[in-house]
């Protein structure tokens, strides 16, 4: 079964190529002034034009307003905003409506506790993100390389399309498919030399492995 894939926090314009050259069905921007990932409005208007028809673009986000969800949907010409914040599933409504966008939220989990949020955004959500619950003293809620216990996504079923995040990479990607049922994973520190550069190898080891499973 091969395993869709989302490349996010990207940056620069090779690990972008790599990413649509090994089959991404997903690319993704941050916008967070404190991620090492973090994207200006211009950088990510020029890498956009790069991106094909028929790859999704992503831009993650953390309790923007709609000034700034507006000015990035214009630079990269967004197809989804992902939120990774405290938004509610009002709040994804509104942004739905407004810009004519899709809408993905990320739930972060630790325990089976925080999947109990899940009907509330089910219902509004195009696709949800199960991520890994931020280490106590992280900067940032999402890209800390840190991997959740797999096994507490068995059997779920939500509505939408979900996507599997947090601390992957191309040694543990198997594992963490078998362990949840994951039709769609997202990698970012997984295939990075260091926090916010991409490593194109690692990207097409990450993609073999993705297209194996």
């Amino acid at each position: 079964m091969a395993v869709g894939v989302k490349i996010c926090g990207l940056r620069e314009r090779q690990a972008l190529d790599a990413a649509v050259r090994h089959g991404a069905r997903m690319v993704g921007f941050i916008f967070f002034d404190r991620s090492p990932r973090n994207v200006s409005l211009g950088d990510v208007a020029a890498l956009a034009r790069h991106v094909p028809q028929g790859i999704e673009k992503v831009g993650v986000t953390v309790d923007a307003g709609d000034d700034r969800l507006g000015a990035v949907i214009t630079a990269a010409g967004l197809d989804t905003i992902q939120f990774h914040g405290r938004e509610d599933a009002r709040r994804l409504a509104h942004v739905r409506t407004r810009f004519g966008v899709r809408v993905m939220k990320v739930i972060r989990v630790a325990t089976a506790v925080d999947l109990e949020s899940l009907p509330s955004f089910d219902t509004v959500a195009d696709m949800v993100m199960f991520d890994a619950m931020p280490p106590r003293g992280a900067t940032r809620p999402g890209g800390n390389a840190t991997a959740f216990d797999w096994t507490l996504l068995t059997g779920i079923r939500p509505r939408s399309p979900w996507i599997l995040s947090g601390g992957l990479d191309a040694g543990n990607l198997c594992r963490a498919v078998k362990a949840s049922g994951a039709t769609m994973v997202d990698v970012s520190s997984g295939v990075e030399t260091s926090p916010g550069h991409k490593s194109a190898s690692r990207i097409a080891e990450f993609m073999e492995q993705a297209r194996v499973i």
